[in-house]
C-alpha cells in the first residue's frame, strides 16, 4: 500500500519536472527518489510517469493520482495543523487568499494585528482573482479568502460574509491632462487607456456600456503595485476602491478625478469566503474576526 511519503515524492517530481530537480528539493539521491516512485507505481499497479531523457510526463493514471495526492497531502497537513492549534494558535499555519484590492489594504491591516498578537504564526497569502481563489480553496490549498463576491453569493459550496462597501474613485497621475477638465464623463476618457484588475462580469458589462468600449479595460493586471506604478507613469486612468489609494492620494502620488468618481455606479463588493460546512482553524477564525470588526 502507498504511503504519504511516496505521494510527497510523486507530487514533488511532477512540480519540479524531472528527477534531478525533485531529488535536490527533497534532499534525496536520484536513485532513492526513483525507487520511491517505482514502489508507488508497484503498489498502485500502474505506470504513473513516462520517463524521458531530461524530463517526465504524466500518464492518464498519473494525472488522476496527482489530483488525489494533492488533496490527501493537503488534508494531512490540515490535520497536523489543527491538532497543533487546539491549545496553541501560535504553533499553527494560516493559508489564505486575497483579491488584488483587499490584498492592498484590508487584509494586510488585519494580518498585522494578528501577527502582532501571535508572532510565531506562519502565514501564506495567495493573491489572485476570485475565480482562481475559489478553486484553490475547494482544492484545500487555502482555507479562506477575501475578494469581490458579486458572482459568489449564490454558490452552494461557499459560506460568504459580506464586508462594508468602499466607494470607488477614478485616479490618474499628477499633471494628467484630464485634471484641467471641470466636468468629466465617460466619453471624456475615451482617448485614454483604462486600467484595472480582473473584473466581475456585471462590472465589465457596465463599464463597456458607459464608455462605449469594445473591452472594459485597455490594461488588465491583478498585481496592484504594478497597476498603480503604471498609472503614475502613464496617462492611464484607473477606477479603484478609495481605501486602497487613500494614502497615495493624501501624499500627492496620485490624483482623483472627482467629477468622474461621482459617476461610477459600481463600488467594492468585498466578502470573506470559506467552504460551507467546514470549520475554520483557530488562526483563520481569529483573522476572520479581525477583518469583520
Amino acid at each position: 500500500m502507498y504511503d504519504l511519503r511516496q505521494l510527497r515524492h510523486f507530487t514533488a517530481l511532477i512540480n519540479h519536472g524531472n528527477f534531478a530537480r525533485a531529488a535536490l528539493a527533497l534532499h534525496l539521491s536520484q536513485p532513492a527518489l526513483s525507487r520511491s516512485i517505482q514502489a508507488l507505481e508497484a503498489n498502485l499497479g500502474c505506470v504513473l510517469v513516462n520517463r524521458h531523457s531530461r524530463s517526465i510526463s504524466l500518464t492518464a493514471q498519473g494525472h488522476m493520482v496527482f489530483q488525489h495526492a494533492k488533496r490527501l497531502l493537503s488534508a494531512s497537513k490540515a490535520l497536523e495543523q489543527a491538532v497543533k492549534q487546539i491549545d496553541n494558535l501560535e504553533a499553527g499555519q494560516l493559508r489564505i487568499g486575497a483579491g488584488p484590492f483587499p490584498a492592498a489594504g484590508l487584509v494586510p491591516h488585519a494580518l498585522a494585528r494578528l501577527v502582532n498578537a501571535y508572532p510565531k504564526l506562519e502565514v501564506e497569502i495567495i493573491v489572485g482573482d476570485w475565480e482562481s481563489l475559489r478553486q484553490q480553496m475547494l482544492d484545500e490549498e487555502i482555507e479562506m479568502f477575501v475578494a469581490d463576491v458579486r458572482e459568489l453569493m449564490t454558490d452552494p459550496l461557499l459560506q460568504v460574509t459580506t464586508l462594508p462597501v468602499q466607494p470607488a474613485v477614478a485616479i490618474c497621475r499628477p499633471g494628467h491632462p484630464l485634471l484641467e477638465c471641470d466636468d468629466l464623463n465617460f466619453d471624456s476618457i475615451a482617448a485614454y487607456p483604462l486600467a484595472g484588475t480582473h473584473l466581475p462580469e456585471p462590472v465589465a458589462r457596465s463599464i463597456m456600456r458607459d464608455t462605449g468600449r469594445d473591452n472594459a479595460l485597455s490594461i488588465q493586471c491583478d498585481n496592484f503595485t504594478l497597476l498603480i506604478t503604471l498609472v503614475v507613469h502613464s496617462d492611464a486612468i484607473c477606477m479603484v476602491p478609495r481605501d486602497v489609494v487613500a494614502e497615495a492620494l493624501s501624499q500627492g502620488q496620485l490624483c482623483e478625478l472627482p467629477s468622474l468618481s461621482g459617476k461610477i455606479r459600481h463600488h467594492s463588493a468585498y466578502g470573506l469566503v470559506s467552504r460551507l460546512g467546514h470549520r475554520l482553524s483557530p488562526a483563520a477564525e481569529a483573522l476572520h474576526n479581525l477583518i469583520c470588526t
